[in-house]
Protein backbone atom coordinates (compact mmCIF):
# COMPACT_ATOMS: atom_id res chain seq x y z
CA UNK A 1 0.00 0.00 0.00
CA UNK A 2 1.07 3.37 -0.39
CA UNK A 3 2.58 5.91 2.10
CA UNK A 4 0.81 9.09 0.25
CA UNK A 5 -2.33 6.93 0.04
CA UNK A 6 -5.89 8.19 1.85
CA UNK A 7 -6.87 5.96 4.91
CA UNK A 8 -10.06 5.25 6.93
CA UNK A 9 -9.05 4.59 10.60
CA UNK A 10 -11.18 2.81 13.48
CA UNK A 11 -10.51 3.21 17.16
CA UNK A 12 -12.69 1.89 20.11
CA UNK A 13 -16.08 1.86 17.90
CA UNK A 14 -15.54 4.81 15.78
CA UNK A 15 -14.51 5.80 12.73
CA UNK A 16 -12.65 8.96 10.87
CA UNK A 17 -11.36 9.33 7.09
CA UNK A 18 -10.63 9.91 4.25
CA UNK A 19 -7.30 11.11 5.64
CA UNK A 20 -3.52 11.34 4.21
CA UNK A 21 -0.50 8.80 6.09
CA UNK A 22 0.74 12.35 7.32
CA UNK A 23 -3.19 12.80 9.43
CA UNK A 24 -3.01 9.15 10.55
CA UNK A 25 0.98 9.62 11.72
CA UNK A 26 -0.03 12.60 13.53
CA UNK A 27 -3.03 10.64 15.54
CA UNK A 28 -0.47 8.26 16.64
CA UNK A 29 2.15 10.79 17.88
CA UNK A 30 -0.90 12.08 19.46
CA UNK A 31 -2.32 8.96 21.42
CA UNK A 32 -5.73 9.35 19.40
CA UNK A 33 -4.78 5.63 17.85
CA UNK A 34 -3.34 2.44 19.60
CA UNK A 35 -2.31 -0.70 18.19
CA UNK A 36 -5.47 -2.31 18.76
CA UNK A 37 -6.73 0.24 16.05
CA UNK A 38 -7.63 -0.49 12.18
CA UNK A 39 -6.78 1.24 8.90
CA UNK A 40 -8.46 0.58 5.79
CA UNK A 41 -6.92 2.03 2.01
CA UNK A 42 -9.46 4.65 0.57
CA UNK A 43 -10.39 3.19 -2.62
CA UNK A 44 -8.63 -0.39 -2.07
CA UNK A 45 -10.65 -3.65 -2.55
CA UNK A 46 -8.69 -5.07 0.90
CA UNK A 47 -10.26 -5.16 4.37
CA UNK A 48 -9.68 -2.97 7.69
CA UNK A 49 -6.58 -4.50 9.11
CA UNK A 50 -4.33 -3.64 12.47
CA UNK A 51 -2.74 -0.55 11.93
CA UNK A 52 0.95 -1.97 12.95
CA UNK A 53 0.54 -4.08 10.19
CA UNK A 54 1.27 -1.31 7.81
CA UNK A 55 5.32 -0.44 7.92
CA UNK A 56 5.24 2.86 8.22
CA UNK A 57 2.35 3.59 11.32
CA UNK A 58 4.34 0.79 12.65
CA UNK A 59 7.22 2.61 13.17
CA UNK A 60 5.22 5.49 14.73
CA UNK A 61 4.93 3.12 17.69
CA UNK A 62 8.21 2.28 17.93
CA UNK A 63 10.26 4.43 20.08
CA UNK A 64 12.38 7.72 18.80
CA UNK A 65 16.09 6.59 19.12
CA UNK A 66 17.76 8.83 20.65
CA UNK A 67 15.11 11.42 21.78
CA UNK A 68 14.48 11.20 25.74
CA UNK A 69 11.07 10.07 26.49
CA UNK A 70 7.98 12.25 27.02
CA UNK A 71 7.34 14.44 30.39
CA UNK A 72 5.29 12.02 32.68
CA UNK A 73 1.59 13.31 33.03
CA UNK A 74 1.04 16.03 35.41
CA UNK A 75 -1.43 15.95 38.60
CA UNK A 76 -4.61 16.12 36.99
CA UNK A 77 -6.09 20.21 37.37
CA UNK A 78 -7.88 20.10 34.03
CA UNK A 79 -11.42 18.65 32.99
CA UNK A 80 -10.73 15.17 31.27
CA UNK A 81 -13.28 15.64 28.19
CA UNK A 82 -13.62 13.53 25.14
CA UNK A 83 -14.21 15.17 21.68
CA UNK A 84 -14.65 14.49 17.59
CA UNK A 85 -13.88 16.74 14.63
CA UNK A 86 -15.69 16.64 11.62
CA UNK A 87 -15.25 18.14 8.50
CA UNK A 88 -12.41 18.51 5.89
CA UNK A 89 -11.79 21.64 4.99
CA UNK A 90 -14.02 24.08 7.23
CA UNK A 91 -13.93 22.08 10.35
CA UNK A 92 -15.89 22.25 13.58
CA UNK A 93 -14.77 20.35 17.17
CA UNK A 94 -17.69 18.43 19.39
CA UNK A 95 -16.87 18.03 22.76
CA UNK A 96 -18.52 15.90 24.92
CA UNK A 97 -19.09 16.55 28.64
CA UNK A 98 -20.07 14.54 31.63
CA UNK A 99 -21.93 15.93 34.37
CA UNK A 100 -20.05 18.70 35.92
CA UNK A 101 -17.22 19.39 33.29
CA UNK A 102 -17.00 22.36 31.32
CA UNK A 103 -14.87 23.93 28.58
CA UNK A 104 -13.95 27.51 27.52
CA UNK A 105 -13.90 29.11 24.34
CA UNK A 106 -13.04 32.35 21.86
CA UNK A 107 -15.50 34.80 21.58
CA UNK A 108 -17.27 33.90 18.16
CA UNK A 109 -16.26 30.51 18.16
CA UNK A 110 -19.71 28.99 19.50
CA UNK A 111 -21.52 26.46 16.99
CA UNK A 112 -24.25 24.31 19.25
CA UNK A 113 -25.18 23.05 22.55
CA UNK A 114 -27.55 20.33 23.77
CA UNK A 115 -29.77 20.86 26.75
CA UNK A 116 -28.16 21.14 29.77
CA UNK A 117 -24.69 22.91 28.97
CA UNK A 118 -24.90 26.37 30.63
CA UNK A 119 -22.63 29.84 29.21
CA UNK A 120 -20.59 31.59 31.55
CA UNK A 121 -18.63 34.39 31.37
CA UNK A 122 -15.33 34.61 32.83
CA UNK A 123 -12.87 37.48 33.38
CA UNK A 124 -9.42 36.34 32.50
CA UNK A 125 -7.17 33.87 31.19
CA UNK A 126 -9.73 30.91 32.33
CA UNK A 127 -7.31 28.88 34.43
CA UNK A 128 -8.49 27.02 37.75
CA UNK A 129 -7.07 29.46 40.06
CA UNK A 130 -9.07 32.22 38.95
CA UNK A 131 -12.04 30.56 38.21
CA UNK A 132 -12.03 28.77 42.04
CA UNK A 133 -12.06 32.90 43.02
CA UNK A 134 -8.05 32.56 44.52
CA UNK A 135 -6.75 34.44 42.44
CA UNK A 136 -8.85 37.96 43.44
CA UNK A 137 -9.70 40.57 41.10
CA UNK A 138 -6.24 42.43 40.25
CA UNK A 139 -4.88 39.37 38.76
CA UNK A 140 -7.91 38.68 36.86
CA UNK A 141 -7.84 42.16 35.65
CA UNK A 142 -4.14 41.50 35.07
CA UNK A 143 -4.97 38.64 33.30
CA UNK A 144 -7.52 40.01 31.32
CA UNK A 145 -5.23 42.78 29.69
CA UNK A 146 -2.36 40.44 28.70
CA UNK A 147 -4.82 39.02 26.65
CA UNK A 148 -5.74 42.00 25.07
CA UNK A 149 -2.52 42.97 24.28
CA UNK A 150 -2.50 39.32 22.28
CA UNK A 151 -5.41 40.82 20.66
CA UNK A 152 -7.71 38.31 22.02
CA UNK A 153 -10.91 39.27 24.15
CA UNK A 154 -11.10 40.41 27.47
CA UNK A 155 -13.42 37.86 28.27
CA UNK A 156 -13.97 34.14 27.69
CA UNK A 157 -17.04 31.84 27.91
CA UNK A 158 -17.27 28.54 29.85
CA UNK A 159 -20.02 26.45 28.61
CA UNK A 160 -20.27 24.22 31.51
CA UNK A 161 -22.67 20.49 31.46
CA UNK A 162 -25.01 20.77 34.33
CA UNK A 163 -27.30 17.94 33.39
CA UNK A 164 -27.01 14.39 35.20
CA UNK A 165 -26.20 12.75 31.83
CA UNK A 166 -23.51 13.39 29.26
CA UNK A 167 -23.83 16.87 26.96
CA UNK A 168 -22.24 18.02 23.67
CA UNK A 169 -20.71 20.80 22.56
CA UNK A 170 -19.70 22.27 19.49
CA UNK A 171 -17.38 24.78 18.10
CA UNK A 172 -16.60 25.99 14.45
CA UNK A 173 -13.19 27.39 13.40
CA UNK A 174 -13.70 30.50 11.12
CA UNK A 175 -11.75 29.96 8.22
CA UNK A 176 -10.97 27.22 5.83
CA UNK A 177 -8.08 25.11 7.58
CA UNK A 178 -7.47 22.32 10.17
CA UNK A 179 -8.37 21.92 13.99
CA UNK A 180 -5.43 20.71 15.62
CA UNK A 181 -5.79 18.80 19.09
CA UNK A 182 -3.33 19.02 21.61
CA UNK A 183 -2.62 17.69 24.64
CA UNK A 184 -0.64 20.04 26.89
CA UNK A 185 1.28 17.23 29.22
CA UNK A 186 2.96 15.56 26.16
CA UNK A 187 4.31 19.48 25.84
CA UNK A 188 5.55 20.31 29.64
CA UNK A 189 2.47 21.92 29.81
CA UNK A 190 2.45 25.00 28.12
CA UNK A 191 2.35 25.51 24.01
CA UNK A 192 3.06 29.00 22.21
CA UNK A 193 0.90 30.07 19.34
CA UNK A 194 0.41 32.36 17.09
CA UNK A 195 -2.44 34.96 18.11
CA UNK A 196 -5.67 33.68 17.37
CA UNK A 197 -5.04 30.29 16.91
CA UNK A 198 -6.42 29.26 20.15
CA UNK A 199 -10.57 27.82 19.17
CA UNK A 200 -10.99 26.08 22.84
CA UNK A 201 -9.79 24.08 25.25
CA UNK A 202 -10.94 22.01 28.42
CA UNK A 203 -11.69 24.36 31.30
CA UNK A 204 -8.73 24.92 33.57
CA UNK A 205 -5.91 25.75 30.53
CA UNK A 206 -4.60 28.75 30.74
CA UNK A 207 -4.43 31.05 27.94
CA UNK A 208 -2.45 34.27 28.27
CA UNK A 209 0.70 35.52 27.01
CA UNK A 210 4.46 34.91 26.23
CA UNK A 211 6.59 38.02 25.69
CA UNK A 212 9.63 37.59 23.10
CA UNK A 213 12.79 37.94 24.71
CA UNK A 214 14.69 38.97 21.35
CA UNK A 215 13.62 42.60 19.91
CA UNK A 216 14.35 41.48 15.91
CA UNK A 217 11.74 38.60 16.63
CA UNK A 218 8.79 41.28 18.54
CA UNK A 219 9.46 43.89 15.73
CA UNK A 220 9.75 41.70 12.72
CA UNK A 221 8.15 38.77 13.82
CA UNK A 222 4.70 39.16 11.64
CA UNK A 223 2.42 39.04 14.84
CA UNK A 224 4.10 41.34 16.75
CA UNK A 225 6.05 41.48 20.01
CA UNK A 226 3.75 38.70 21.77
CA UNK A 227 2.47 35.55 20.85
CA UNK A 228 -0.28 33.65 23.32
CA UNK A 229 0.75 30.51 25.75
CA UNK A 230 -1.71 27.89 26.62
CA UNK A 231 -0.92 25.90 29.74
CA UNK A 232 -2.15 23.25 31.68
CA UNK A 233 -2.61 19.79 32.17
CA UNK A 234 -4.93 18.92 29.35
CA UNK A 235 -6.47 19.35 25.91
CA UNK A 236 -6.08 22.61 23.54
CA UNK A 237 -7.49 23.09 20.17
CA UNK A 238 -5.71 25.35 17.83
CA UNK A 239 -6.91 26.12 14.38
CA UNK A 240 -5.09 27.10 11.33
CA UNK A 241 -4.99 27.68 7.31
CA UNK A 242 -4.86 25.24 4.79
CA UNK A 243 -2.61 22.01 5.79
CA UNK A 244 -0.85 21.54 8.95
CA UNK A 245 2.41 19.86 8.87
CA UNK A 246 3.93 19.19 12.68
CA UNK A 247 8.04 19.05 12.65
CA UNK A 248 10.25 17.78 14.89
CA UNK A 249 13.59 19.60 15.44
CA UNK A 250 16.72 18.06 17.11
CA UNK A 251 18.83 20.14 19.17
CA UNK A 252 20.94 23.07 17.29
CA UNK A 253 18.71 21.87 14.02
CA UNK A 254 16.93 25.34 12.68
CA UNK A 255 14.33 25.74 9.80
CA UNK A 256 13.61 28.69 8.35
CA UNK A 257 10.02 29.77 7.62
CA UNK A 258 7.56 32.57 6.38
CA UNK A 259 7.13 34.58 9.88
CA UNK A 260 3.04 34.07 9.07
CA UNK A 261 3.31 30.42 8.48
CA UNK A 262 4.49 29.48 12.06
CA UNK A 263 1.18 28.22 14.04
CA UNK A 264 2.66 27.39 17.42
CA UNK A 265 6.04 25.82 18.85
CA UNK A 266 7.16 24.07 22.33
CA UNK A 267 8.26 26.28 24.66
CA UNK A 268 12.26 24.58 24.52
CA UNK A 269 12.41 26.08 20.78
CA UNK A 270 14.23 28.97 20.27
CA UNK A 271 12.27 31.63 17.90
CA UNK A 272 14.27 34.56 16.20
CA UNK A 273 13.77 36.48 12.89
CA UNK A 274 16.49 37.24 10.25
CA UNK A 275 16.94 39.48 7.41
CA UNK A 276 17.31 37.85 3.87
CA UNK A 277 20.75 39.03 3.77
CA UNK A 278 19.74 40.65 0.10
CA UNK A 279 18.41 43.70 -0.87
CA UNK A 280 17.52 42.76 -4.45
CA UNK A 281 15.76 39.81 -2.70
CA UNK A 282 13.81 41.84 0.19
CA UNK A 283 12.48 44.33 -2.58
CA UNK A 284 11.38 42.40 -5.91
CA UNK A 285 11.44 38.72 -4.43
CA UNK A 286 7.69 38.84 -3.02
CA UNK A 287 8.47 37.04 -0.17
CA UNK A 288 8.93 39.87 2.74
CA UNK A 289 11.83 41.52 4.22
CA UNK A 290 12.68 38.58 7.23
CA UNK A 291 12.49 35.04 7.62
CA UNK A 292 11.45 33.46 11.00
CA UNK A 293 14.07 30.93 12.34
CA UNK A 294 13.22 28.46 14.86
CA UNK A 295 16.05 26.80 16.48
CA UNK A 296 15.29 22.93 18.35
CA UNK A 297 14.74 20.92 20.41
CA UNK A 298 11.44 20.99 19.70
CA UNK A 299 7.83 20.44 17.76
CA UNK A 300 6.38 23.14 15.44
CA UNK A 301 3.65 23.64 13.44
CA UNK A 302 3.52 25.21 10.22
CA UNK A 303 0.60 26.14 8.15
CA UNK A 304 0.10 26.47 4.70
CA UNK A 305 -2.01 29.66 4.35
CA UNK A 306 -1.86 31.68 6.77
CA UNK A 307 -5.07 33.81 6.95
CA UNK A 308 -3.10 37.08 6.57
CA UNK A 309 -2.04 36.07 2.84
CA UNK A 310 -6.31 35.62 2.66
CA UNK A 311 -6.97 39.06 3.34
CA UNK A 312 -3.97 40.52 1.10
CA UNK A 313 -5.76 39.00 -1.68
CA UNK A 314 -8.96 40.09 -0.83
CA UNK A 315 -8.16 43.55 -0.30
CA UNK A 316 -5.63 43.69 -3.10
CA UNK A 317 -8.58 42.24 -5.81
CA UNK A 318 -11.42 44.58 -3.96
CA UNK A 319 -8.84 47.86 -4.53
CA UNK A 320 -7.98 47.05 -8.01
CA UNK A 321 -12.05 46.88 -8.83
CA UNK A 322 -12.47 50.49 -7.10
CA UNK A 323 -13.98 53.12 -9.48
CA UNK A 324 -11.08 55.31 -8.74
CA UNK A 325 -8.68 53.01 -10.34
CA UNK A 326 -10.10 54.68 -14.23
CA UNK A 327 -10.88 53.02 -17.38
CA UNK A 328 -13.74 51.53 -18.60
CA UNK A 329 -13.90 49.05 -15.58
CA UNK A 330 -12.94 51.29 -12.77
CA UNK A 331 -15.56 53.41 -14.34
CA UNK A 332 -18.82 51.13 -14.58
CA UNK A 333 -17.44 49.18 -11.32
CA UNK A 334 -16.10 46.58 -12.28
CA UNK A 335 -17.84 46.33 -15.13
CA UNK A 336 -16.26 44.55 -18.12
CA UNK A 337 -13.25 43.86 -16.65
CA UNK A 338 -12.08 40.10 -16.99
CA UNK A 339 -11.45 37.65 -14.09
Amino acid sequence: MSETGQWYVATNGKQQGPMATAGVLEMIRARQLDRTSYVFAAGGAGAWVPITSIAVFAEAFAPTAGLPPPPPPMPGKVDEIDYEVFGEEMQFVEITLDPGEACIAEAGAFMFMEPGIELETIFGDGSKKQQQGSGGFLDSLLQAGKRVLSGASLFMTAFGNRASERRKVAFAAPYAGKIIPVDLRQYGGVLICQRETFLCAAKGISVGIEFQKRLGAGFFGGEGFILQKLEGDGLAFIHAGGTIVPKDLKAGETLKLDTGCLVAMERSVTYDVQYVGNIKTALFGGEGVFLAALTGPGRVWIQSLPFSRVADKIASFVMSRLPSQGGIGGALGGFGDRG
